[in-house]
C-alpha cells in the first residue's frame, strides 16, 4: 500500500528526530517525504542530514492547513500521511502504518495513530503539560493522520481559512464524515513531548475561540459533539468577562456598590479558574503564580477573541474554502429521485415483533431529516421486512396499525412496502432481494437506479444493490462490524444519512473505488 509523509514544519530542531525515526523503521517505506518549511532554513539542515528520500516545499507561510495542502499537492500516492514535526514515531511504526492501510476496509477513509504524550514522574502536570496531553484523547488529530488521496482530493483537503494549528483537522474530520467516509483508530503510536512554552502560552490559545466561531457557521451548533470537542469554558468566560468590564464601567459611572458588586463576581470567577488550573498541577510557587495573573486576562482574552471571531465571520466566509475535486462530472443534480427507508432500527427503534403502536419510538433526529427531504421535494417510502407475519407473531393488521403510528409521528413517508414473508420462504422482496425496492420505486412513479435505500444492516444496502439504486448504512447496535466494512456509504446518524442523500458522496465513491482498486 503506497503512502506519503507530509510533514508541515516551523523548522524545529524535533524535525531531525523525526526523519532519523521515518528512516530508521521496519515495515515498508513511504513513496516520498514531502516537508513543507514554512518559516526558513530548519528544515534545510535536517533534510541535508540525509535520513531519507525527502522534497522540500517552500510552503505559503498561511498556517498549517495551507502547508498540508501544499505537501498534499507534492505528492502521488494514494494514502497520505500527516505528521507533526514535534512527534516522535515508536518502533516498528511504519511496520504498524502498513498494518493500519491495510486493514483499511470499503468505507474508510482516514486511519487516525494513536498519540501518547509523555509526562513527568514524580510530580503532578503543568497546566501546559496537561493541555499538550489532551491530544491523547483528541479525534481526526493530524499530529499522526493518514488519508486516502482521493478522499482529500473529493472534499477540497484542508480548510485554508483555519490560519491556526486549532480546529482545521476537526473541520476536515467533519466534511469526510458527513460525506459517508468513516475514521477509524489505526494501532501505530507516535509520542508527542510537551515542548517548552513561555508563560502566557494559555493566554495566546485563546485566539482558537475566533476559530470556533467558523467551526459553528461551518457545521451547525452540533459540531462540538460530531467532532468529540469538550464544551469548554466559554460561558464562564463571557460571564467572568462581562462582570470585570461591568466594574470598571459602574465605577467610571460614579456608581460605587454596582461596581464592587461586579468586583465581586469577576474576583470569585477569577478565583474558581485559577484554582481549576493549580488544583491538579504541581502546584509550586512559580505555577500557582502564573496560573493567578494568567487567569485573571484569559476571560477577557477568550471573550475577545470570539467577539473578534463574529467580527471576521463574514469575510472569512467570503474567503475561498475548499474546493472539491472529482474524477468525473458532476450530475446535473444530485437530488435523488426518492428516498426509501427501512422502519426497524432506522426510522424507529427496533421492538422486535412490535405489535402495539404505543410502543413507537422515533428515533433522534428523524422528523428533521424527513423534513429536510419534503422541503426538498424529495419523494418518500418505506421498505420493511416483517417476518414476524410469518412466522405468527404479529398480524398484518397490527404491522398496518404500528405503521400508521409511524406517519402519525414522523409525517406522511409515503408507501409502504413490506415482506411478511420468513426468511426461507425463498420470496423476492425479502431484503436483501431486491423486490421491496422495485415495488417501492415503482408505486412511486421513479426509476430505482436514482433510489437512494437507508437502512441499518447490510440486508437494506444489498438490497439496493441488487435493485440498481445507492445504500448508505447507519450502523447501531446490532449492526456487525463486516457489515459496516462491506457498505460503500456509512454515515453516523439519520440526519447525515438524508444530507449525503441530497447530494453525490464523492467521499465514498472514492473510497469504494480506491478499495475496488487495491482488492
Amino acid at each position: 500500500m503506497s503512502y506519503d509523509v507530509v510533514i508541515p514544519s516551523a523548522g524545529r530542531p524535533s524535525l531531525r528526530r523525526l526523519l532519523a525515526a521515518l528512516a530508521a523503521g521496519d515495515g515498508p517505506g513511504p513513496a516520498s517525504v514531502v516537508v513543507v518549511d514554512d518559516r526558513g532554513p530548519g528544515a534545510e539542515g535536517a533534510l541535508a542530514e540525509g535520513h531519507l528520500p525527502a522534497t522540500l516545499v517552500r510552503g505559503p507561510a498561511r498556517g498549517p492547513a495551507a502547508a498540508r495542502n501544499a505537501g498534499l499537492r507534492a505528492g502521488r500516492a494514494a494514502w497520505v500521511v500527516f505528521l507533526d514535526d514535534d512527534v516522535e514515531p515508536e518502533a516498528g511504526w511504519r511496520a504498524a502504518l502498513a498494518g493500519d492501510l491495510a486493514a483499511a476496509g470499503a468505507g474508510v477513509a482516514g486511519v487516525q495513530g494513536r498519540i501518547v504524550v509523555p509526562l513527568p514522574r514524580g510530580r503532578r502536570p503543568t497546566d501546559w503539560e496537561r493541555t499538550t496531553a489532551g491530544l491523547e484523547r483528541a479525534r481526526w488529530a493530524t499530529a499522526d493522520m493518514a488519508y486516502r488521496r482521493s478522499c482529500l482530493e473529493a472534499v477540497g483537503g484542508f480548510d485554508e481559512r483555519f490560519p491556526r494549528a486549532y480546529r482545521e483537522d476537526a473541520d476536515l474530520g467533519l466534511r469526510i464524515t458527513a460525506a459517508g467516509g468513516r475514521i477509524v483508530q489505526g494501532s501505530r503510536v507516535v509520542r508527542h513531548p510537551v515542548r517548552p512554552a513561555p508563560r502566557s502560552v494559555s493566554l495566546a490559545k485563546q485566539a482558537g475561540n475566533a476559530d470556533d466561531v467558523l467551526m459553528r457557521a461551518l457545521h451547525g451548533p452540533g459540531w462540538r459533539e460530531r467532532a468529540g470537542v469538550p464544551s469548554g469554558r466559554r460561558p464562564r468566560h463571557l460571564a467572568v468577562a462581562g462582570a470585570g468590564t461591568a466594574a470598571v464601567a459602574a465605577l467610571a459611572a460614579g456608581a460605587p456598590r454596582v461596581a464592587a458588586l461586579a468586583a465581586a463576581g469577576w474576583a470569585v470567577g477569577t478565583a474558581e479558574l485559577a484554582w481549576a488550573r493549580i488544583a491538579p498541577g504541581p502546584r509550586t510557587p512559580d505555577e500557582a503564580l502564573t496560573m493567578a495573573w494568567t487567569s485573571a486576562l484569559m476571560p477577557f482574552a477568550a471573550t475577545g477573541w470570539w467577539l473578534a471571531g463574529h467580527a471576521t465571520l463574514r469575510r472569512r466566509l467570503a474567503a475561498p474554502g475548499p474546493v472539491p475535486v472529482t474524477s468525473s462530472p458532476a450530475p446535473s443534480s444530485s437530488r435523488p429521485a426518492a428516498v426509501l427507508f427501512d422502519r426497524d432500527g432506522t426510522l424507529v427503534v427496533d421492538v422486535p415483533y412490535n405489535d402495539d403502536p404505543a410502543r413507537v419510538q422515533p428515533v433522534p433526529g428523524a422528523r428533521a431529516a424527513l423534513e429536510r427531504l419534503r422541503a426538498a421535494g424529495v419523494p418518500t417510502a418505506v421498505v420493511s421486512n416483517q417476518s414476524g407475519i410469518a412466522r405468527g407473531l404479529v398480524t398484518p393488521a397490527q404491522v398496518g396499525a404500528v405503521n400508521d403510528r409511524i406517519d402519525q409521528l414522523l409525517g406522511p413517508l409515503g408507501p409502504w412496502a413490506v415482506c411478511p414473508h420468513a426468511p426461507g420462504d425463498g420470496c423476492r422482496c425479502r431484503k436483501p432481494a431486491p423486490g421491496l425496492v422495485l415495488d417501492a420505486a415503482a408505486r412511486l412513479g421513479v426509476d430505482p437506479a436514482g433510489c437512494v435505500v437507508i437502512g441499518d444492516i447490510g440486508a437494506d444496502v444489498e438490497a439496493a444493490r441488487a435493485a440498481g439504486a445507492r445504500g448508505i448504512l447507519v450502523p447501531t447496535d446490532r449492526t456487525r462490524r463486516e457489515e459496516v466494512e462491506a457498505a460503500g456509504e456509512v454515515a453516523a446518524d439519520l440526519a447525515a444519512a438524508v444530507e449525503l442523500a441530497l447530494r453525490p458522496a464523492p467521499v465514498a465513491a472514492a473510497v469504494t473505488r480506491a478499495a475496488e482498486v487495491s482488492v
